[in-house]
Formats: C-alpha cells, structure tokens, sequence
C-alpha cells in the first residue's frame, strides 16, 4: 500500500518537473551552468587557473545557450497569451 503511495508521489513530481523543462527549455543549461561555476572556483582553490579557465568557457557557452532558449520561450508564450 505504501509502495502505491510513494510511486503515485513520484509520477506527480517527475510530470510536474517534465511540465517545467517544457516551458522553461533553458533551465538545464542554466543549472549546468551554475554546476561548472562552482567546479571552477573548486579548481581555483586548488591551484588550478589553466583548467578553471577551460571549464569557464563552457559554462559561459551553456549560460548562453540556456538564457537564448529561455527568450525563445518567453517569446513564444507572450505570442501564445501565456
């Protein structure tokens, strides 16, 4: 019985996190973004500038990325009246 609950919880929460990428496109590569920040202040901790400066050019092209795909969809649902 408990296993049911916890699996019709689950769903909820996967479609709901399905329902906010689909609006939200860029979400993910703004997330990643923000994961490759933090690595990179790690590396730089760790005396690592050359790979920090590797890492921080591929953050910056998935902040990039996801801010152009969040305008897209703002875009797009400004069109639509959402």
């Amino acid at each position: 019985m408990m296993e049911n609950s916890l699996m019709k919880r689950s769903r909820s929460r996967a479609s709901r996190v399905k329902g906010y990428l689909v609006k939200n496109p860029g979400a993910v590569f703004i997330v990643a973004f923000q994961t490759l920040l933090l690595t990179c202040a790690g590396l730089l901790v760790q005396g690592k500038p050359a790979v920090a400066s590797d890492v921080a050019a591929y953050a910056y092209w998935l902040l990039v990325t996801g801010v152009i795909l969040q305008v897209i969809s703002f875009l797009r649902n400004k069109e639509n009246g959402v």
